[in-house]
């Protein structure tokens, strides 16, 4: 198979990369610079010239506050470029694996997981634009297309929130984290990981909305006092407080645990438990050394 990976410069992007290589994959990744995906001649030129047989779009607009006041062109990275990939697809007879986000759902489900199948309803100009993406590719590529929803994502390449802690930890005598906001910590190369199993299934028996996270689930403060744990420093430097302390212009989901029965579905096992995962990353996370900016 070949594969084009495009959001190659992103942090999963780049795992799916480095992924597909380690297993000897025929891999192309394209980043910003070589492909933006809101273009319809680039877009068909790169699906056309490159000649995959599937398609797996890491890019995105990923600014969740920003889109708030800049829909339209957050709109036009995570919806209309999508459904351009998507025909470019259909017309060069490749599929599609699109990544999308637990933002799609209204976040106000407390205590049970989202299924696959669960309503949308999204809450912000991100959400919107993200589920808008992903309708456009399952309309435009019906039976050989896939859905991967992800979130909470973290790890080696670019910014997120364990590195933001690890910085924190080293530079601050404590740190005050929400503990009102529950999810999946989900550690970016096992998604890729996902990601390279469901690309060599997908197909008539395998296509559709798959959610790609680690199993389990934990507060940003749950998460935080993890990584100081594993970095040899006192969890308790970690204080608890409430969203109403970081008001942001996007509200965040109270609750995006998602669910992963479609896995096993196609004869994959359940994601791994997110701190067995964390406990993988952090060294790797360490060893590539901190941000220059906290984001």
């Amino acid at each position: 198979m070949r594969w084009l990976i495009t959001g190659a410069g992103g942090m999963l992007g780049h795992d799916v990369v480095e992924e597909l290589t380690r297993r000897g994959e025929d891999v192309v990744g394209l980043d910003r610079a070589a492909l933006d995906i809101t273009r319809p001649a680039a877009v068909d030129t790169a699906v056309r010239e490159h000649r995959p047989d599937l398609v797996v779009n890491c890019a995105a607009y990923t600014a969740v506050d920003d889109a708030e006041s800049d829909e339209a062109r957050a709109l036009g990275i995570n919806g209309d470029g999508p459904r351009l990939l998507a025909r470019a697809c259909a017309a060069h007879g490749a599929r599609m694996i699109h990544v999308s986000t637990d933002y799609v759902f209204s976040g106000e489900a407390r205590t049970t997981p989202y299924p696959e199948d669960h309503p949308t309803g999204p809450r912000t100009a991100y959400g919107r634009t993200k589920l808008a993406g992903e309708r456009a590719v399952l309309e435009e590529l019906p039976g050989s297309s896939a859905v991967v929803r992800t979130a909470w994502l973290y790890g080696v390449h670019g910014a997120n929130f364990v590195r933001t802690m690890i910085g924190l930890e080293a530079r601050r005598d404590t740190v005050d984290v929400v503990d009102d906001q529950c999810g999946q910590p989900s550690w970016s190369a096992d998604v890729a990981e996902r990601i390279a199993d469901l690309g060599v299934r997908l197909g008539p028996a395998a296509h559709g909305v798959f959610h790609a996270t680690n199993s389990g689930e934990a507060t940003w403060y749950e998460l935080a006092r993890e990584v100081f744990a594993l970095v040899g420093a006192d969890p308790d430097r970690v204080r608890p407080t409430s969203s109403a302390a970081f008001p942001r212009p996007a509200p965040r989901p109270a609750y995006s645990v998602l669910a992963h029965r479609r896995w096993q579905e196609i004869g994959l096992p359940l994601p791994r438990d997110w701190r067995s995962a964390l406990h993988e990353a952090l060294p790797r996370i360490r060893k590539e050394g901190p941000l220059r900016e906290t984001p």
